[in-house]
């Protein structure tokens, strides 16, 4: 699922093409894809209003309309957007249409059909999304964003010290921090040498500051990257790139960039995580109560005596999981250049 980064990127890229625009109609062809599954009073809510800023919160797009209303466009695991001319053949995957006022159309592109978009008014006191009028803001439950410049390391600390749990279920937890997910909770802990199974309890102020610095340097180095494009994440101005530099993510097997000692993987409330037992030692309190995750861990050993860093290239030496995850990416790879092609853009 696309995490900050990611519908970071997507906002940047629309801003331009969308914002001024003006919505004259909206046509649903999957009503599971609206938040009301109501498609006319969504077309009545939409049309005639002018699109009038783009951005984010959380792992969510937020389009301002004119008239004090937005809509929340939750990506999921495949949703994408593109702006395109009205008269470009429509592909079976789109499943929601803004249509504009120069001939253009937004379309928002979902092979599984888990994406979500949602029209809300703003509180006139607030300027809170409420969910209805009376109800309950939308990002109520919402952490602070980690990369505001407001959030400081004191903040930091204030919210990890309240918290008892895991370290990795802590960190894609978004009513802790918004918009932190798999990919970059993984990064961001080894970075800062800590193991994924620690508990939050255990960790000393210097712990406190390397991973507080991990997260917001790994977020804004994946901004800066356009993001990863390692499943069916792709933007309007193409894939980004952060995947070529990631340390741990999806390289179980493959010597760590720090020691050369074998990337390990476990699985955390059905989340696969990536990190370095070497690097990211688990302290001996944490250990008893995560035997039972720690028994299903996979990843390369070492072979006749030899790090992970000094065995050749290819061949036999290779672990079938680094095969199977080239092969998966180069799946994701052709999804990414269909659903391009289908868009106009190539």
């Amino acid at each position: 699922m696309p995490e900050l980064p990611e519908v970071e990127t997507v906002a940047r890229d629309l801003r331009p093409r969308l914002v001024g625009a003006t919505i004259v109609g909206a046509r649903t062809n999957w009503v599971r894809t609206l938040r009301s599954q109501d498609p006319l009073a969504f077309a009545d809510g939409v049309t005639g209003r002018s699109i009038l800023a783009v951005g984010r919160r959380a792992k969510q797009l937020v389009v301002e309309l004119s008239g004090d209303v937005a809509l929340t466009i939750h990506l999921k695991m495949t949703g994408q957007l593109f702006v395109v001319p009205a008269d470009l053949p429509e592909d079976p995957y789109v499943r929601l249409v803004l249509e504009l006022s120069d001939g253009r159309e937004l379309r928002f592109r979902d092979i599984r059909k888990f994406g979500k978009i949602g029209l809300y008014g703003r509180d006139p006191v607030t300027g809170e999304l409420l969910e209805e009028v009376g109800g309950s803001a939308v990002f109520a439950g919402i952490g602070p964003e980690p990369l505001d410049p407001a959030f400081t390391l004191r903040d930091f600390r204030k919210l990890i010290r309240r918290r008892k749990g895991r370290l990795k279920p802590l960190l894609t937890d978004q009513s802790f921090l918004a918009g932190v997910g798999n990919i970059y909770a993984d990064e961001a802990l080894w970075r800062a040498k800590l193991h994924p199974l620690r508990s939050a309890t255990s960790l000393r102020p210097p712990d406190e500051r390397r991973l507080y610095e991990a997260i917001r340097t790994v977020l804004a180095e994946a901004v800066e990257r356009r993001g990863s494009s390692i499943d069916d994440y792709t933007a309007p101005d193409g894939d980004g790139s952060m995947q070529e530099t990631l340390d741990v993510y999806q390289r179980t097997g493959q010597p760590c960039p720090r020691c050369g000692h074998p990337i390990k993987r476990i699985v955390i409330g059905a989340r696969s995580t990536h990190f370095c037992s070497w690097c990211q030692r688990l302290p001996a309190a944490d250990r008893k109560a995560s035997r039972v995750i720690l028994r299903g861990m996979t990843g390369g050993e070492r072979r006749r005596g030899r790090r992970w860093s000094e065995l050749p290239a290819g061949g036999q030496d290779i672990p079938e999981t680094v095969a199977r995850a080239e092969r998966t990416r180069r799946a994701a790879a052709t999804r990414r250049a269909a659903a391009r092609t289908s868009a106009g853009a190539g």
